[in-house]
């Protein structure tokens, strides 16, 4: 008897711990149920004080709510909105959440609103910021991939910058917008990288404390091909603007192509930073960093670095690892999600591979078909770049997913990846883990741990199955503290880790 007693209590001991495994804490709010379906999170942020505030959006209305330090609903209300005004981006200031919007009432005419929403007064507001007639062919805000790199608020919080194109069939030309964070009200605009002939192609935007903006970007030679006989067709420049001057240099490359760039404010200057590749922009062969004056925007120096042997060795076979790097393997359809830079400057470049394919569905014996577009969100790259701009280590994470599925944040000198994937992960006999869910496996939710060495833990949140399902990638990690929300249209929750 006592050995079907012991059995049992292993057993439980067993399930509890691969139930969780996390080394954070995790606590769920309790559940409550909205008055209109709403999609995901537009923007998340807590307070000093432990209020959370939170914008969602539905097909007619924008919600804004509020929680206390348990994720109790506390408060709750929303306006109306129109189809035609999309949500563009967000920043956080002490006790408000600005959202940016882009308003399109007719063919040509956009309009940027900035709702803003202060959780601690309950009270929203919305502003105007813009209004322009645009040229049908092109649109007010390009350059970002996954994520919006138009909007950017400076380290002190006290200056919002906006960047938007002017872009027309004969011309080039991009402005500089910079407003104060409190009042909205509009500190200066101007005009920058005016060109008949060249093309500008935007890349992202910092303001700093004293509201000088930094815009990057690559200026193509001759039209807007990424090669010309072999060779990168563009150079890289940035620019410095501010109310009474706007000056610029160039970022000559030498045999590398590079996809885009993006700026990280240091107490030294400037750096750049992003993946090189020696065949063309859309492929990766490894990091690389610019360091920058911030007075005069010279080059002090420049450092590339090819992807270390262990990113190959999470991919694949340690003899096929072993003959792709030795035959300088480049990674295709690569883009950046995310760039965290710690208290000390260390900068953790995160990427996902995403490509689209179409499958033919037959419609078996009564004939005909139809085209079905897949989305591949596959395996991730990570980077860490030391404050002096060297690579300290690469990894990556072997993983297959249709969907928008992770998210990242940096705490305790960790880097956590947040994401769901099939209940027991597939653990290869030469030590890889694959990241995937199968047809009829149930799924369970990961958080994928980086130390500051790059050694890698996988730690299990919960098994999904017969409990919430929760989207990593709609959550948001303010002040040591991630919060992200559950997939149900009408009933929600939401999961805290700390």
């Amino acid at each position: 008897m006592n050995k079907y007693f012991y059995l049992l209590a292993f057993l439980c001991l067993y399930i509890t711990a691969h139930a969780q495994t996390t080394s954070l804490n995790v606590s769920e709010s309790i559940e409550f149920k909205d008055k209109v379906k709403a999609g995901g999170a537009l923007a998340i942020h807590t307070t000093e004080d432990g209020k959370t505030g939170i914008i969602r959006q539905s097909k007619k209305n924008i919600l804004f709510d509020v929680f206390d330090n348990e994720l109790n609903k506390t408060f709750s209300t929303q306006i109306e909105s129109n189809k035609k005004e999309v949500y563009k981006s967000n920043v956080t200031y002490k006790d408000e959440i600005k959202i940016f919007t882009l308003f399109s009432p007719k063919k040509k005419e956009r309009i940027i609103y900035c709702h803003t929403f202060n959780i601690k007064t309950k009270k929203h507001s919305k502003k105007q910021l813009l209004s322009k007639t645009i040229d049908k062919k092109f649109p007010l805000f390009s350059g970002g991939m996954k994520r919006e790199t138009s909007f950017s608020i400076s380290p002190n919080g006290l200056y919002i910058a906006m960047a938007t194109d002017d872009v027309k069939k004969n011309s080039n030309s991009y402005t500089i917008h910079v407003f104060d964070t409190e009042t909205l009200e509009l500190v200066y605009k101007k005009s920058y990288s005016r060109s008949e002939n060249k093309f500008f192609e935007f890349n992202d935007l910092v303001v700093t404390d004293n509201a000088t903006a930094y815009s990057l970007g690559k200026l193509y030679k001759t039209g807007k091909s990424e090669k010309n006989k072999g060779d990168a067709n563009y150079q890289f420049v940035i620019y410095k603007i501010s109310n009474d001057n706007v000056s610029s240099n160039l970022i000559s490359l030498e045999n590398e192509h590079i996809s885009s760039l993006n700026i990280i404010q240091n107490n030294e200057g400037l750096q750049l930073i992003g993946f090189y590749s020696e065949k063309n922009s859309g492929q990766i062969k490894g990091g690389c960093s610019f360091n920058l004056s911030q007075d005069n925007l010279n080059v002090i120096d420049k450092k590339s670095f090819e992807l270390p042997q262990q990113v190959f060795q999470d991919l694949y076979r340690d003899k096929k690892a072993k003959r792709k790097k030795k035959k300088g393997k480049e990674f295709s359809n690569f883009y950046t999600d995310y760039i965290i830079e710690d208290a000390i400057g260390n900068t953790y470049l995160v990427a996902e591979e995403f490509f689209v394919t179409q499958t033919y569905v037959s419609n078996g014996m009564n004939g005909g078909g139809y085209w079905q577009t897949v989305y591949h969100y596959n395996d991730i790259l990570i980077l860490k770049f030391n404050n002096t701009g060297e690579l300290d280590w690469g990894r990556s994470i072997f993983k297959n997913s249709n969907i928008p599925s992770y998210n990242v944040f940096l705490k305790d000198e960790k880097l956590h990846v947040i994401l769901n994937s099939g209940k027991n992960l597939t653990e290869k006999k030469d030590g890889r883990t694959k990241v995937s869910k199968g047809w009829f496996e149930s799924s369970s939710l990961y958080d994928i741990v980086f130390n500051i060495d790059g050694e890698v833990k996988y730690d299990k949140i919960q098994d999904n199955k017969g409990k919430t399902y929760y989207l990593p990638y709609f959550g948001t990690y303010n002040d040591g503290t991630f919060i992200m929300m559950s997939d149900r249209r009408k009933r929600k929750q939401f999961m805290k880790l700390q």
